[in-house]
């Protein structure tokens, strides 16, 4: 028995800058997961990716992330995602910046 598809957002990282990113539903990338495209149906999640995937010269390592529907857009449902909408890790710089991060 297969499992029941969950909602996802395509996420990957952007090429030149490393910067963790999501494709919205128009085909651009964001730094915001909150303006993802949250995908409810399997087949167009597959497709999603397949988009992603299909743009080496601008993002690497696209992949499926399980998220929901929050007050404001996706949000993750995963601690490894939570802690990748919150920018790099070693210092201070990017999203961890900005006070709302810190």
């Amino acid at each position: 028995m297969s499992r029941q598809f969950t909602p996802k957002v395509v996420t990957a990282n952007d090429l030149l800058e490393g910067d963790v990113v999501w494709l919205t539903a128009d085909d651009a990338w964001t730094r915001d997961m909150a303006r993802a495209e949250l995908i409810e149906d399997e087949a167009h999640a597959q497709l999603r990716l397949l988009h992603a995937e299909s743009q080496p010269e601008i993002v690497v390592g696209a992949y499926l992330a399980d998220a929901k529907a929050g007050p404001n857009g996706p949000e993750p449902t995963h601690f490894r995602e939570d802690f990748r909408t919150r920018g790099p890790s070693n210092y201070a710089h990017g999203k961890q910046a900005d006070a709302q991060y810190v």
